[in-house]
């Protein structure tokens, strides 16, 4: 119906999530940005990374973050959340929020500079919207960054230990650690397999022979035909044991096999041997029974004829009930039921016909069991027919009433969506016409639902579809209009941002270089090509927006700097004058210089506007502590925790850095 669904893992969803657990494989895709080819090609190219670094890179994308909305503690939350270790990274993407943090552990492998190109390399497929790329590019950087020669600047030594600072020999220390201990691990593996394989072979081998001794014994008491199906399988047996015989030959030839060679080719015998296996238990069971008919025949055969009478006993009600539904049904609703009754009938003469032939053989001189067990068997098998097919008639009723009650259900949900539906924005009218489909299926499946030929089935599936449709288009609507409420938001906070950078350089334009205006300028750009985009292309405006409010933050912020270095004979001097001194001697500058830009005034005052952040929006930030990302980097590291997190601490608008918008 029309909710918002239920957040999963790996399960879309138009809401904003908070940190949660991940799902079983590298890619948890919250919001279906990726389909299942993209998803199953990133799993496995995340899984080729881990393969050749050692280092596992996460990726969860959801449509915003929320509790907490900031990017950097969500990520570092969820990681917490989900146990990730040192050597494993979390890659967390806000698609319709439009933003992105690469978290990782204080101690992690790779440096902070080595995240920060990770997460420069992504940025250009997050902007684009190309998600699967994005996933591409930042396992190809993982790779890359894990190659840099002296990646690693320490390793941990002992239990407990302090941490030794080896510069690139650690990086090959710790590399050699895990190179032997994978390689100990593969020995084991192979070893195990060997062992495992060469039980499962003698143990197939075995029953193979046993089995067609069997064989022939059977053929001997019951006839060819009554054993045909055991000797197939004990062909079918044989060959599979041939197979795995030759692949032993090979591992046992002269030609050197690589390990996995060796590990494919131990692997497959194991299959093959417990294919063995299952093809002769499948038809044990079978043969188990007719030995068990052959020793006690005569009980065996009045078994038979109890259970072949208690089946024509439910015969006339099966008759009662398929002639209740062909007269409230369409036949198309009955299906397999059409003659049932009448195959039944003709099961239970099959099984009347074997008794007699099993009681004839029991009478000979000498009494012939193996023939009278065959017929037995054969009664038996027929009555057992029969008996599904009065199970089967028994439940259509059922069946047909608990559809035509979730009719009845989706019907009365779909009247509520088509009221839901009429208050929500329909700027495209796409919304009006599922409204109208609605109502049409509904008309058609209370037609359906009625007189004496309903279709229930064929209900259900339209009113299904009519469900989906509406759903469809009113969730649509409603991300059309959110998105557009978002936009105006952003054009509103854009604009605000943008008219705040120039103001603050028209006031100061005398101590202004050409940084901050051409930053000023691009974001004026931006922020009019979003105006043109909006109502045609929204999603296009969106990001202009979002751009423009991040150039005029780096504006802003490089215009707060060239005023905190801007000295003059007026005051303020170098580091301990008046903090107006340098905003003093920007405005004169500009009046008597003729906004010529910087002049060359010494000093570098501080003015009383700051030297170093943008706000809130975007950065721009000159501290040299955390790692950065998004838009505005610095090439200091910095492995401080965050609330007694054990992830480290990247940095964003609140001081630190890291990630960003795209």
């Amino acid at each position: 119906m029309l909710g918002a669904g239920l957040l999963a893992a790996g399960a879309s969803s138009a809401a904003a999530v908070g940190p949660g657990t991940l799902g079983s494989e590298y890619v948890t895709d919250a919001v279906d940005v990726l389909d299942d080819s993209e998803e199953r090609a990133a799993n496995a190219r995340l899984a080729e990374a881990f393969d050749t670094t050692g280092l596992d890179l996460f990726v969860v994308f959801v449509d915003e973050f929320t509790d907490p909305a900031d990017r950097i503690a969500w990520a570092d939350e969820t990681a917490e959340l989900n146990g990730l270790g040192d050597s494993q990274y979390l890659l967390a993407v806000a698609t319709d929020g439009r933003q992105y943090y690469l978290s990782s552990s204080a101690d992690g492998e790779l440096s902070d500079a080595a995240l920060g190109r990770i997460e420069e390399r992504v940025l250009p497929e997050l902007r684009d919207q190309d998600w699967a790329g994005a996933v591409t590019a930042a396992a190809e950087q993982l790779e890359a960054e894990d190659a840099a020669p002296g990646r690693n600047t320490a390793v941990v030594v002992g239990v407990g230990a302090g941490v030794l600072g080896l510069g690139g020999a650690a990086f090959g220390v710790s590399r050699l650690v895990r190179r032997r201990r994978d390689a100990a691990a593969a020995e084991q593996d192979l070893a195990q397999l060997e062992r495992a394989s060469g039980s499962a072979l003698v143990a197939a081998d075995d029953a193979v022979k046993s089995s067609a001794q069997e064989l022939e014994f059977a053929r001997a008491q019951f006839g060819d035909a009554s054993v045909s199906a055991y000797a197939d399988a004990v062909e079918t047996a044989r060959a599979r044991l041939l197979e795995a015989f030759a692949l032993r030959q090979q591992l046992d030839d002269a030609t050197p096999d690589t390990d996995a060679q060796q590990r494919e080719w131990l692997q497959r015998i194991i299959e093959l041997c417990a294919a063995v296996d299952e093809v002769l238990d499948a038809q044990a069971d079978a043969f188990a029974r007719l030995r068990a008919i052959e020793q006690n025949a005569p009980a065996a055969l009045a078994e038979a004829v109890a259970r072949r009478e208690q089946a024509g006993a439910r015969g006339a009600q099966s008759r009662a009930e398929a002639e209740r539904l062909a007269a409230a049904y369409a036949a198309d609703e009955l299906g397999a039921l059409d003659g049932a009754v009448q195959q039944a009938e003709q099961l239970l003469a099959f099984a009347e016909d074997r008794e007699r032939a099993a009681s004839t053989a029991l009478g000979a001189a000498p009494p012939d069991s193996g023939a009278a067990a065959v017929a037995i068997r054969e009664a038996e098998a027929a009555v057992a027919q029969a008996d599904e097919i009065h199970r089967a008639i028994a439940a259509r009723g059922p069946e047909l009433a608990s559809i035509e009650a979730r009719c009845a259900e989706l019907i009365g949900e779909l009247e509520a969506d088509v009221s839901g539906a009429r208050a929500v924005p329909d700027a495209d009218g796409r919304v009006a016409a599922a409204i109208t489909a609605t109502q049409e299926r509904i008309a058609q499946a209370r037609h359906d639902l009625s007189g004496a030929e309903r279709r229930p089935g064929r209900a259900v599936q339209a009113l299904e579809a009519a469900n989906a449709q509406i759903d469809g288009a009113v969730h649509s609507a409603q991300q059309a209009e959110r998105a557009r409420r978002l936009l105006d938001a952003q054009m509103a906070q854009s604009d605000s941002q943008v008219r705040q950078a120039e103001a603050f350089i028209d006031a100061r334009r005398g101590a202004i270089g050409s940084r901050a205006r051409t930053r000023a300028a691009e974001a004026r750009a931006a922020l009019a090509r979003a105006d043109a985009a909006r109502s045609a292309n929204p999603e296009t405006a969106l990001a202009d927006a979002q751009r423009a409010s991040s150039l005029a933050a780096e504006a802003l912020s490089a215009a707060q700097s060239d005023v905190s270095g801007f000295g003059t004979g007026y005051g303020g001097g170098s580091g301990g004058g008046s903090s107006a001194g340098g905003d003093l001697a920007a405005v004169l500058g500009g009046i008597l210089g003729g906004g010529n830009g910087g002049s060359g005034y010494g000093g570098s005052g501080g003015g009383f506007w700051g030297g170093g952040s943008s706000g809130s929006w975007g950065g721009g930030s000159r501290r040299s502590s955390g790692r950065s990302g998004g838009f505005s980097r610095s090439s200091g590291r910095s492995s401080r925790r965050s609330g007694g997190s054990s992830r480290r601490s990247g940095g964003g608008r609140s001081g630190r850095r890291g990630g960003g918008r795209f």
